[in-house]
């Protein structure tokens, strides 16, 4: 995809009929209750979720991922010593992952009670599953083992992973796969997992990178998994 910033109108609307067409077609496959989360950024997210709501996906908010990204904070293009102090947009130190899922049946005791979904695990029993994480970009070990140019962290995603079946419960698909490293932390959280992946490069990535990524030790995780 063309990078974000320069995106005509028509770009953006192919980004969004893109999204509605996918959730169309996600729809029938799911369980009620059962979550999708979509990774985006702050200027496109809100295209991506408005096609996911068109669709027929209920919206439960963000994960917001704190970590500082290399967009933004410039100073305008050819005019770096006219403009010095200024910054053309805000550097980013956030990204934006849209929460939806299919619409449950019931009250959500009722849900879970029959399709094991419809809610997030929590880490502990003494606080809720959050939607702020802190997080920090790949560590170059990590890509070492799985070199795909938007990998993250296994430290950050076996959290969110973690979450998204609240009775621990059900199956994973990741339907664009990458080096699969969602499916490794999911793996590592003992959670069933199916990826999908047509590029045939990233798809031998993934099949030599999971068992690795599965392995990974995050340097300073704190969090029970």
């Amino acid at each position: 995809m063309p990078r974000f910033t320069t995106l005509t109108d028509s770009q953006r609307e192919q980004l969004r009929t893109f999204f509605f067409v996918w959730a169309r077609l996600l729809l029938p496959k799911l369980v009620p209750g059962a979550n999708v989360v979509v990774v985006s950024n702050p200027l496109l997210s809100y295209i991506v979720s408005s096609a996911l709501s068109d669709a027929g996906l209920e919206r439960r908010g963000e994960i917001i991922r704190l970590v500082m990204t290399m967009r933004g904070g410039d100073r305008p293009k050819a005019a770096h010593e006219e403009f010095n102090d200024v910054s053309g947009m805000p550097r980013s130190m956030w990204e934006p992952w849209v929460l939806y899922r299919k619409p449950i049946e019931g009250r959500t005791q009722d849900n879970l009670r029959k399709w094991k979904t419809g809610g997030f695990r929590r880490p502990c029993l003494e606080r809720p599953f959050g939607d702020v994480v802190p997080s920090a970009s790949s560590r170059t070990s990590e890509r070492t083992l799985a070199p795909h140019p938007s990998l993250k962290p296994q430290a950050f995603l076996r959290q969110v992973v973690r979450g998204v079946l609240p009775l621990g419960e059900g199956i994973l698909l990741d339907p664009f796969a990458g080096a699969g490293s969602t499916l490794a932390a999911a793996e590592t959280v003992g959670y069933r997992s199916i990826g999908i992946e047509k590029d045939s490069h990233y798809f031998e990535m993934a099949r030599k990178a999971i068992p690795k990524l599965i392995e990974f030790q995050p340097n300073g995780q704190s969090q029970s998994l």
